[in-house]
């Protein structure tokens, strides 16, 4: 009888702990799915805006749901502006800023990992102190620099100047040390020197930090906004970002509808290239030790 009655107390308190578990679980997805929609809401109302008609825009009360379709905002959008022009300026400079970000990324992190020399650490450190200097300290005299170099409204200008990444070198070195030495002298070995060994053991490798480092300096190059605005005059050498101010503060305000929907077709390269590289940017996130 004891016997059976404590049987029963252990089943009940098995059942409680396991209601418990599966509410408090039930809950947390409830508040994140919360949570992920209130990040998402902007998102959400861009492209609804997006496709909404002028008169839809200011109608209260707002309206997630437009009544028709607007598609034709994105012609609209596309053709008040030249952003065929701007979308080649913007993945060329993109594309150039990332591929030298890459290659010096790999040279300095390679050099900082693998090579030994004197002040080695203590240059490194150095090098890494440079991301507390505020943005705004180097900006006049890097204009100058450009605008006696005759780089003004090129892609010298634009592209030049952020060239390198401290970012790239911290993030690569940090993958570079984590490879077995092991490697490094197997090719020695095999007579392979520091750029040969660089390029045939820790490039390969290294994929998901040289995924991570691409994807990071194709969205911040790819958004930039201030230093295209300062170094370039025309609109032949303009960028995507700084085509959007076509569609504020003209004479009859702002189009709204045609603004969001250039947004939209902003966003969507940047979009499309994290969900391409998804798993070898997270894989490169854990491995690199980077935490947000």
């Amino acid at each position: 009888m004891v016997r059976t009655i404590t049987g029963k107390k252990t089943t009940e308190v098995a059942i409680g702990r396991r209601i418990l578990r599966i509410t408090t679980r039930t809950l947390f997805y409830v508040v994140m799915l919360g949570l992920a929609f209130l990040c998402l809401l902007p998102f959400i109302w861009m492209i609804s805006t997006s496709l909404k008609d002028v008169s839809e825009v200011f109608v209260y009360p707002p309206t997630l749901i437009p009544q028709r379709l607007a598609f034709e905002n994105y012609i609209e959008a596309w053709k008040a502006a030249p952003f065929a022009r701007f979308m080649m300026n913007s993945v060329v400079h993109s594309s150039l800023v990332t591929l030298s970000h890459i290659i010096t990324s790999c040279l300095a992190a390679y050099a900082f990992a693998r090579l030994n020399f004197w002040g080695r650490d203590k240059i490194f450190l150095l090098y890494l102190g440079t991301m507390m200097i505020p943005t705004q300290v180097t900006l006049v005299p890097a204009f100058i620099i450009v605008r006696n170099l005759g780089w003004i409204d090129s892609f010298y200008g634009l592209i030049i100047p952020n060239g390198a990444s401290v970012l790239g070198v911290f993030l690569l070195r940090q993958f570079f040390l984590g490879i077995p030495g092991d490697l490094e002298d197997a090719a020695k070995l095999d007579g392979c020197g520091p750029l040969r060994t660089l390029w045939s053991v820790f490039v390969p490798l290294a994929k998901p930090a040289l995924t991570t480092l691409a994807l990071f300096s194709f969205m911040q190059t790819w958004n930039s906004f201030f230093w295209p605005l300062i170094v370039t005059n025309t609109s032949s050498m303009r960028t995507l970002q700084i085509g959007l101010r076509y569609f504020m503060d003209s004479d009859a305000g702002n189009i709204w509808n045609q603004l969001m929907a250039s947004s939209v077709i902003v966003m969507a390269p940047v979009i499309v290239a994290f969900l391409l590289a998804q798993r070898n940017f997270i894989e490169g996130i854990t491995l690199t030790g980077i935490k947000g």
